[in-house]
């Protein structure tokens, strides 16, 4: 498997960003200002993340997503892995993560990489998406905002 950036005359893989954002809108804001990574095998693309550059030296990790048929077999895993040692590698200092009140396997995942609770912005999920969001059994509302330093 092979991890690399995506080059500009590339189409992003929307059908697995809009796994982990279902807001297409907002997925295509973010690709116009962030780095758009994908793991791949054989031609296949398996896994996708962006970092953002939000503050001075600061990124955030703002999608994460598996391919469904590749999930469960520590993929997740290490493609933090790679967003961190990227951020590392481009000289960031604090890298940031957000995910939803009712996203539990994405909140272990991420503490598990190092990632501490940072605070909790109310409502993010009601005020910017238009559908409700369902995980778990639970509505997503407020989004979990975790870091780390680098």
């Amino acid at each position: 498997m092979e991890i690399r950036k995506l080059d500009t005359y590339e189409s992003p893989p929307m059908e697995l960003l809009l796994l982990a954002d279902p807001s297409e809108q907002i997925v295509k804001e973010y690709l116009k200002r962030g780095q758009c990574y994908i793991a791949e095998m054989d031609n296949t693309i398996l896994a996708v993340y962006v970092l953002l550059l939000t503050r001075p030296e600061t990124v955030e990790l703002v999608n994460i997503a598996v391919n469904e048929n590749h999930q469960g077999k520590g993929l997740g895993k290490k493609i933090v892995q790679h967003a961190i040692n990227n951020a590392k590698y481009q000289g960031y200092k604090t890298i940031e993560i957000g995910t939803g009140n009712s996203s539990m396997g994405q909140l272990a995942l991420y503490q598990k990489c190092g990632f501490r609770i940072v605070g909790i912005d109310r409502d993010f999920f009601i005020k910017h998406y238009t559908d409700e969001i369902f995980e778990n059994g639970i509505q997503c509302r407020d989004m979990i905002r975790l870091s780390q330093d680098l």
